[in-house]
C-alpha cells in the first residue's frame, strides 16, 4: 500500500465521513455567506453568528436592502466585520441582478461575488454541488506539509498539487477528515505527535525522529 492510500485508509478509520457541513446552512447562498464569514474566525463562531443572522436577514433581498451599520453590527464578533458586511451586501445584489438570485457552479462566477476566492468557492461548490473539490483552509495546509504532501505555502498551488495526488473521490472528503484532524491532534503549536494514527506515514514526524536518533 503506497503512502496516499495509506492515510486515506487511516483518515477513512479515524473519520467517516457522512458528507456534513461545519458551517451551518439551509440554503446555498447562506453557505455562501456563511463561509465568507469564516475567514480569519471559527466555525462554531460564524454559527453562533448566522443563527441570529438569518432570522434577522431571512433572504438575499433582506441583505441587498440591509442598512450597513447594522450588518456591520450583527455580524461585528467575526472580525474584519466592515468588508465581510460589504461583501455580504455586494454579493446578495449581484446574485439577485445578475444570477436570478441562484448560487452559480463555477468557479469564474463564483470568485466574481465580493469576498469570494478559491476556497470560499470550493466550499460551495464541493457542498452544494457535489463538485469534487479542495478546500485549503489553515489546517489542510498545516496537515498536508506535515505530511509530506505539499511543500508550497501558497493555498492555490496546494490545491492543485493536492488534486494530482489525491484521488477524486476523495477530495471533499479529505478536506473534512484533515480540518477535524488539525483541530483535534494535528495542533498548530503542539501537535500531539506521539498518539497521532497517521505518525506512521508522517514526513514531520519521521524527521523529528531522525534529530533524536542523530542527537
Amino acid at each position: 500500500m503506497g503512502k496516499i492510500d495509506k492515510i486515506l485508509k487511516i483518515l477513512d478509520d479515524l473519520y467517516p465521513w457522512d458528507g456534513r457541513c461545519f458551517l451551518h446552512h439551509e440554503t446555498p447562498w447562506q453557505l455562501l455567506f456563511a463561509t465568507i464569514l469564516s475567514a480569519q474566525c471559527t466555525d462554531d463562531r460564524v454559527n453562533m453568528v448566522t443563527a441570529e443572522l438569518y432570522i434577522k436577514y431571512p433572504s438575499l433581498t433582506a441583505f441587498a436592502e440591509a442598512d450597513l451599520n447594522d450588518l456591520e453590527k450583527a455580524i461585528h464578533s467575526t472580525g474584519f466585520f466592515r468588508a465581510k458586511a460589504r461583501h455580504l451586501q455586494e454579493s446578495a445584489r449581484k446574485l439577485l441582478h445578475e444570477f436570478n438570485g441562484q448560487v452559480p457552479s463555477s468557479m469564474e462566477k463564483l470568485t466574481s461575488l465580493g469576498g469570494v476566492g478559491r476556497k470560499t468557492a470550493n466550499v460551495v461548490r464541493g457542498h452544494i454541488f457535489g463538485i469534487p473539490s479542495i478546500t485549503v483552509d489553515t489546517h489542510v495546509k498545516r496537515v498536508s506539509h506535515r505530511l509530506g504532501l505539499t511543500s508550497h505555502t501558497d493555498p492555490t498551488k496546494i490545491e492543485f498539487e493536492l488534486m494530482g495526488i489525491l484521488p477524486e473521490s476523495h477530495w471533499i472528503r479529505y478536506n473534512q477528515q484533515v480540518i477535524t484532524h488539525g483541530r483535534q491532534t494535528c495542533l498548530a503549536r503542539s501537535p500531539c505527535c506521539e498518539k497521532c494514527k497517521l505518525n506512521v506515514c508522517c514526513a514531520m514526524y519521521e524527521k523529528q525522529n531522525e534529530n533524536k536518533e542523530e542527537v
